[in-house]
């Protein structure tokens, strides 16, 4: 491709004789010689780091550091960060630098392919030194490059950069994150620098590097920057505010409050958190509020012998979880028994005598009301139970969402109102943080976050039923007769 419009670059190279051979104070001392302000807070006026930047920039080029993760809420300037360390390396870094900008698409790595332009031309000195294509920035005195890429694998190798920049991880994918890994290390020193807020979800790269970054303080080649709020939190806490989001309580900050508070009025809770306040919800379209199932925990409660409740069983044959969940009168959810496959056996099944004999000790410890059970795949065990324990095990149908609806609706408003509680068992807690919301004309169902996720929520199903049976018939002793329940609430089919 013929060069920018300057043509044939004949200007002298800059002289950065006696400059830090650190590489942090080395690319600091440069944003601040050279770098202009290319747009917003500070447009026009040559670039001042903030200390949460150079603190990121002294740990991201420490000696060593071959893998830098920085987990930060959005607006605090990530893409200008980039964009700085970018200009940075083609001209103060290795001798034929390659950049890289890898980003979900082109059109976002373009985005800060852009502002490392607009800084380059802000800057005379620069301008004459560098080539600026549609597609590049090249500076012949040094061959050194800056290209953006989409997360592709295929657009990925074949390159040898000395700084890889992967603007948003949360959304690369496994195999993008393998051929960005694959292609570094060749030179004798370089890095991987990810700038990204938290993933919508805990299977994702991200979490997974985030979760090694905080359990192996003493790898030297990898280094973990989190930047969140406190998890207990309440999304109106400014002070929390003000960890998550450097760029509110730094010197002379960029980030306006109430641009927060904007954002937190719009945004639904899990979305705020993830986004604004740099924290990991687990799963962002999660059905319940954030913390909402947690203080609902009442593990001093115990469920006596001879106690009367009511039982819920949804049931699988391999893939998903089987659960058990019983429910007292004063509506207090427990665990009786939850089987689930583990991840690296996928020929394990469910252990039906295993299942059988709880259902068995259940009948004989408590004063078991009903047991509504879903028939799929466990018809002949209902049959068998509905002959043991007569009159008293009814089949629920999940899938039926005349029925399925309004219980789902029936457990949320419980759950807000503060009238169910339950045992604190982590499992449980798993299969509600799991579960997705859809609403429909009859109310909200709920859904694993994909077909065929190993995020269950089995256990969630069964309590919503659980809790519905129990509270039916309360109603119906109080003489309502079952009318209370919203229509189509009550199962169609008992033996």
């Amino acid at each position: 491709m013929k060069a920018g419009p300057k043509g044939q670059i004949d200007a002298i190279a800059l002289d950065f004789t006696g400059w830090p051979r650190d590489r942090a104070k080395r690319r600091e001392k440069f944003i601040r010689e050279y770098l202009v302000v290319p747009k917003g807070f500070g447009a026009g006026k040559p670039v001042r780091l903030r200390d949460f930047q150079r603190d990121i920039i002294r740990r991201s080029f420490a000696s060593g550091v071959r893998t830098s993760l920085v987990s930060i809420p959005r607006a605090n300037g990530k893409t200008a960060l980039a964009a700085m360390l970018a200009v940075a390396e083609l001209f103060v870094g290795d001798p034929s630098a390659e950049v890289l900008v890898v980003a979900s698409d082109q059109r976002q790595a373009n985005i800060t392919l852009r502002m490392a332009k607009r800084m380059i031309e802000l800057n005379p000195e620069l301008a004459d030194r560098a080539h600026i294509y549609a597609d590049r920035i090249t500076v012949p005195e040094n061959d050194s490059i800056l290209l953006p890429l989409p997360a592709e694998p295929g657009a990925l190798h074949g390159h040898d950069p000395s700084l890889l920049i992967i603007d948003e991880l949360h959304v690369v994918t496994e195999s993008v994150w393998e051929a960005v890994t694959s292609m570094t290390g060749k030179r004798p020193q370089s890095l991987t620098l990810a700038i990204s807020t938290p993933a919508n979800s805990t299977e994702s790269v991200m979490w997974r590097l985030v979760a090694y970054g905080r359990g192996n303080r003493d790898d030297r080649a990898f280094v973990l920057t989190e930047y969140s709020a406190p998890d207990d939190c309440q999304t109106t806490d400014r002070d929390a505010w003000r960890v998550a989001n450097p760029a509110l309580s730094c010197r002379d900050p960029f980030l306006a409050e109430d641009g927060l508070e904007a954002a937190r009025r719009t945004l639904r809770e899990p979305v705020f958190r993830q986004l604004r306040l740099g924290q990991w919800v687990g799963q962002v379209d999660r059905w319940l509020p954030w913390g909402l199932w947690e203080s609902r925990q009442d593990a001093g409660r115990i469920v006596h012998p001879g106690e009367k409740v009511w039982l819920a069983f949804d049931g699988s044959a391999s893939g998903d979880s089987t659960a058990l969940i019983g429910c007292t009168t004063d509506g207090h959810l427990f665990v009786v028994g939850l089987w689930e496959r583990a991840e690296d056996d996928p020929r394990w099944r469910v252990p039906r005598e295993e299942v059988d004999d709880a259902v068995t000790a259940a009948f004989t410890t408590y004063d078991v009301a009903e047991l509504a059970a879903d028939p799929w795949g466990w018809r002949s065990e209902l049959e068998s139970w509905s002959r043991r324990w007569r009159r008293k095990v009814i089949e629920w149908n999940t899938g039926a969402a005349a029925r399925m609806a309004p219980a789902t609706d029936r457990m949320y408003q419980a759950l807000v109102d503060g009238t169910v509680t339950h045992d604190g068992d982590q499992r449980l807690a798993d299969h509600f943080g799991n579960a997705v919301a859809k609403s429909t004309p009859m109310g909200d169902l709920i859904y694993k976050d994909k077909r065929g996720s190993a995020r269950k929520i089995d256990a969630a199903i069964a309590s919503i039923i659980a809790f519905d049976r129990r509270a039916f018939h309360l109603a119906k002793q109080r003489g309502g007769g079952g009318r209370t329940m919203r229509p189509g609430a009550r199962v169609a089919a008992s033996w």
